[in-house]
């Protein structure tokens, strides 16, 4: 909700590291209720801060595959066709599991308060406060990809280091305003595409805003994907499915570059001809003189 946002405006460490813990206690805890899946889940969940406009909107973006293993690691259970867990479920769950862990960071100290909200400080009134968050829906989306594995690994590897906003989404930028392109989501059908112009020093404080804490990993794995023990998870899950792992493709041999001693275009300042004065490979030391022609050719 907004309102929680603004407290991860002023407690980013505190609040995306929460917003990744409660997440994924969320999938893990309903996929392994027997009513459910009843199944041990992996995921890899990707934090966004930012809306297209660069408004401060943090959530998290979470790939799992469609089952899991049994709780005694013997069998793989598969989802629904098209079903992975309830959303309502989820949505629950996650509402409480986050708000208590809120109260917790109250409690332990490792949040601050500004301007109209320095009053929740107190933890009276801070409970007070996240009172009417208990009762509204939190939103929870889940969706199987429409073009398969291979399509959601690819839109997800899009957004693993992609900063708040591309260059090819800006059209115009100077001393006073920037132009860009951004979607408005509030727009149910049609061309939701618009041109969006700000004052510069708006748009660097846009920008700014998802600028993460020094050392904070925005990518995490849980579950059968936790890297302590995703190998040996893998493996099993393999054999289970009678799948057998691909093949890794020989790396190619890097060709030798061969560079003429005379560069054929001229010298961009003056028209003079343009010599190598050395020659060195990467990783190599440089020679202490210029190569002999034959090595040029």
């Amino acid at each position: 909700p907004a309102e929680i946002a603004q407290i991860a405006y002023w407690n980013k460490k505190a609040a995306y590291g929460l917003l990744f813990r409660a997440s994924a206690q969320t999938v893990t805890t309903i996929a392994a209720d027997p009513k459910r899946m009843g199944a041990r889940v992996g995921m890899t969940s990707v934090l966004h801060t930012w809306g297209s406009a660069l408004t401060h909107h943090p959530h998290i973006h979470m790939i799992a595959p469609g089952g899991g293993l049994s709780p005694d690691g013997t069998r793989w259970i598969g989802c629904k066709p098209g079903f992975f867990l309830h959303v309502r479920v989820l949505s629950r769950l996650f509402r409480r599991l986050f708000l208590q862990g809120l109260m917790e960071l109250h409690r332990e100290g490792r949040l601050t308060f500004f301007g109209k909200l320095a009053g929740l400080a107190d933890a009276g009134a801070f409970a007070t406060w996240l009172g009417p968050l208990r009762k509204i829906e939190w939103v929870v989306y889940a969706k199987p990809p429409f073009g398969g594995p291979e399509a959601v690994l690819a839109y997800l590897s899009r957004y693993t280091h992609r900063v708040a906003i591309s260059n090819n989404r800006l059209i115009s930028a100077d001393a006073h305003t920037v132009a860009f392109h951004w979607k408005d989501y509030r727009i149910k059908s049609g061309d939701r595409r618009s041109v969006m112009r700000l004052a510069t020093p708006e748009f660097i404080r846009r920008f700014l805003i998802h600028v993460l804490p020094d050392g904070f990993h925005r990518i995490r794995h849980y579950g059968l994907l936790a890297s302590s023990t995703r190998r040996a998870n893998i493996t099993r899950i393999r054999a289970l499915l009678c799948v057998q792992s691909p093949e890794q493709p020989a790396a190619p041999q890097p060709e030798v570059e061969v560079i003429p001693l005379t560069l054929r275009e001229p010298c961009p300042c003056c028209g003079s001809p343009m010599r190598i004065v050395e020659i060195f490979r990467r990783g190599q030391k440089p020679m202490s003189r210029a190569p002999p022609r034959e090595q040029a050719a």
